[in-house]
């Protein structure tokens, strides 16, 4: 244990957050900036979007609220933040703009949801971690305006895509899904810190109860990824303001198909949900096994080590390449439920897939970040270090986290 907390340490402070430190602030514009080659050059595309914006501002405003960077990470963190509310922002309706050029000039309005419980998630960590007043302002402004215009006063949970206007804009106005609900209680998890919002415990505690009464399945313990309005599970539709490069995705889009990331990055979110709210891990302790058993029998390569993308609920996963993102979500989660267990299985996965993450993923030669999807053994299939979708946030989250419950006294 000790061997992987040394490395991962060393790993994250001297390569994984200096890539990042180095090469994304927009010295120029304000800002970040986030298309990386496989060689961690920048490929000369600089769209902004909202969603990386805000990402990088959680990644430095969590590295140094976690210690690292001696200052940098903090005055980085300022700069995004101040780059954010400039030109985000829209001061008409309310929340926040989905992309922008360069220069901070918004070129789509369009309200999406995924976005918004990002800059909540962010502004909180900022908060939290620089005491900046303008982000508990920015903070609080947001929170009001989807507790408003985002929430679904009728059903329950959360619409997702929706104009500039907050007014719905087609059909993908009529879908919810398990990713954005699961950001949403991830977002509420971080603003109860906060503690500025009566009723935000509250709101954490609804959405907490949605997802876990109503898209999770009964049977398999695994996560449904997409629903009507009235949570009616419904087959997967791909909307392109929402999901960017589809690479990684399969060609099945039933509903039966399960994301493994999403369903062990919810797992071990869950569980900081509950210390928030002061509530005991046993409350969901069942929840949280049977969607790592899920994931452990059907999506977990146990042989290599790491998680395939996705497959069918109780059946052996369709698509078996392995995307970056969710072998950083399984290292944490696999990691919290040994703790939360002392289950050795859980300990196995976590210790095989971190050496999977680090022989394969890691790019050491082009400065540390991960390459973006690889097949079953760990060829490349996309070497790019960052883009529109990939950055800094589920990597450099992953490897705090990892640092952080290794350091726990066991």
């Amino acid at each position: 244990m000790s061997d992987i907390l040394e490395r991962t340490r060393s790993y994250l402070t001297g390569q994984l957050l200096p890539f990042w430190i180095e090469r994304s602030p927009d010295r120029e514009h304000g800002g970040f900036l986030t298309y990386f080659d496989r060689d961690g050059r920048p490929t000369g595309k600089t769209e902004k979007t909202l969603l990386m914006q805000v990402r990088m501002l959680f990644t430095f405003a969590s590295a140094h609220r976690a210690g690292y960077g001696e200052g940098v990470c903090a005055e980085l963190a300022v700069s995004g933040a101040e780059f954010l509310v400039d030109h985000y922002w829209d001061d008409e309706h309310g929340g926040w703009f989905w992309t922008a050029d360069c220069a901070g000039h918004p070129t789509n309005v369009t309200k999406v949801g995924y976005g918004q419980c990002f800059a909540m998630y962010a502004l909180a960590e900022y908060y939290l971690a620089t005491g900046d007043e303008r982000g508990l302002a920015a903070l609080r402004r947001t929170y009001e305006v989807v507790m408003e215009r985002m929430a679904d006063h009728t059903n329950g949970g959360y619409l997702e895509i929706l104009d500039v206007d907050w007014r719905p804009i087609g059909p993908e106005s009529q879908r919810k899904s398990f990713d954005v609900h699961m950001h949403m209680m991830e977002a509420l998890t971080r603003v109860c810190e906060v503690g500025d919002a009566a009723d935000v415990a509250t709101r954490l505690t609804e959405v907490m109860d949605v997802i876990v009464g109503r898209m999770i399945d009964g049977v398999h313990g695994a996560g449904i990824q997409q629903f009507s309005l009235d949570f009616t599970p419904l087959p997967i539709e791909r909307f392109d303001v929402r999901w960017g490069r589809d690479e990684e995705c399969s060609v099945d889009n039933s509903e039966e198909l399960v994301s493994y990331g999403h369903d062990v990055e919810f797992a071990w979110l869950l569980l900081r949900a509950l210390d928030v709210l002061g509530k005991p891990r046993s409350t969901h302790a069942d929840v949280v096994t049977r969607l790592l058993d899920h994931a452990l029998a059907h999506g977990v390569d146990h042989e290599l080590g790491g998680v395939f993308v996705e497959g069918p609920r109780g059946r052996p996963a369709t698509n078996r390449h392995k995307q970056f993102w969710q072998q950083a979500e399984l290292l944490v989660g696999m990691l919290e439920a040994w703790r939360l267990t002392r289950d050795q299985r859980y300990w196995d996965v976590f210790e095989r897939s971190h050496a999977f993450v680090f022989d394969h993923f890691v790019r050491p030669d082009a400065g540390g970040e991960w390459i973006a999807l690889a097949d079953r053994d760990g060829t490349p299939l996309s070497d790019y270090l960052g883009d529109e979708w990939k950055i800094s946030f589920h990597t450099v989250r992953s490897m705090i986290e990892v640092v952080r419950l290794l350091e726990k006294p066991c």
